[in-house]
C-alpha cells in the first residue's frame, strides 16, 4: 500500500465522515442500495476495503456473516471488534480467500486507490474467484468530475492552484498526492462508461449501476435537510427516482456497480 495512502486513512476520519453531516447521504443511500442487491441473510459477505467497519457494522446486524478485510492494521484491529464481524489484513488484489467461499463481495473503496486499470480488473478478478457461482460483487467509483463539482460547492475552484489540480483530475482522472494539498491522497476518479468494460474484463456480469447521492449532495442545503426526518426521506426518495438514469449517473459524487459471477 503507498505510503501516502496509508497515512491518509491512519487519520481516522472516513468513519466519522460517513456517520456526520453531509456524508450521511453517502451512508444511508449505500445502505439501502446493497439491502435491496444482496441476498437475504444469513449470507457471507466479504467486505473488501471495509475499513473501521462501517458498513459491516450494520450488515452484521441485520443478520449476514461478515468479513472485512482492509489494508490499513487500525482498521482491521477496529472492525475486528464489532459484534458478529471478522477482520483481517489484506490487499485486494490477492485477497486472503478461498475460491467462491462467500455470497457477496463488496468493494467499497479499494477501486479509488488503484490508479492503474490492470490493478482494477485484478480486483475485480479476486472478487471473482471468491465470491460463488451466481453470487453479487459490488463496488464502489468516486465519478470523474466529483472533484469539481465539489470544489464549485465549497468555493475552493476559484483558487488558481486548487482549480489547476482539479482540471487535471477531470482531463485523466488521477488524483495525483501533493503535499500542498492535504484534502486527500492518491485515487483515481473513474469515467462512469469504464466501469462496466472492467467488470467484464474481471469475468463478471454487470447487472446494473446506480448514482449513490445523485445531484442532492450538490445542494446547499443538504446537510440541513438530512437533519430533519421528513426533508430526509425526500431526499432519499428523489435522490432513488433517478439513481440509474444514464443521463445523470456522472452528476453523482459516488457510483455503486454491480455484477455476478456466472452459475
Amino acid at each position: 500500500m503507498r505510503e501516502e495512502i496509508l497515512a491518509y486513512y491512519e487519520q481516522d476520519k472516513e468513519d466519522a465522515r460517513l456517520r456526520e453531516g453531509a456524508g450521511r447521504l453517502e451512508f444511508w443511500r449505500t445502505q439501502e442500495i446493497l439491502r435491496r442487491l444482496l441476498p437475504g441473510a444469513p449470507a457471507r459477505v466479504l467486505d473488501v476495503g471495509g475499513g473501521t467497519g462501517v458498513h459491516a457494522e450494520w450488515l452484521a446486524g441485520d443478520g449476514y456473516e461478515v468479513e472485512v478485510v482492509d489494508p490499513v492494521p487500525m482498521h482491521v484491529e477496529r472492525a475486528g471488534r464489532l459484534p458478529g464481524v471478522t477482520a483481517r489484513q489484506g490487499d485486494a488484489r490477492a485477497l486472503p480467500a478461498e475460491d467462491a467461499a462467500y455470497d457477496v463481495v463488496l468493494l467499497l473503496g479499494p477501486l479509488y486507490h488503484l490508479p492503474e486499470r490492470p490493478d482494477r480488473v485484478r480486483a475485480l478478478a479476486e472478487a471473482h474467484r471468491a465470491v460463488r457461482p451466481g453470487g453479487v460483487v459490488v463496488a464502489a467509483t468516486i465519478n470523474r468530475f466529483a472533484g469539481l463539482n465539489d470544489t464549485l460547492v465549497q468555493g475552493n475552484y476559484f483558487l488558481p492552484e486548487r482549480r489547476t489540480r482539479v482540471d487535471e483530475v477531470s482531463a485523466d482522472g488521477r488524483h495525483r498526492y501533493s503535499l500542498e494539498d492535504p484534502h486527500f491522497t492518491t485515487a483515481y476518479f473513474a469515467d462512469p462508461a469504464e466501469v462496466p468494460g472492467e467488470f467484464t474484463e474481471a469475468g463478471l456480469v454487470c447487472e446494473g449501476r446506480y448514482g449513490v447521492e445523485g445531484v442532492a449532495w450538490l445542494m446547499g442545503g443538504v446537510e440541513e435537510w438530512l437533519d430533519d426526518p421528513e426533508h430526509r426521506e425526500a431526499v432519499l426518495a428523489a435522490t432513488r427516482r433517478i439513481e440509474s438514469e444514464p443521463s445523470l449517473l456522472g452528476a453523482s459524487g459516488h457510483l455503486l456497480t454491480t455484477g455476478r459471477r456466472l452459475p
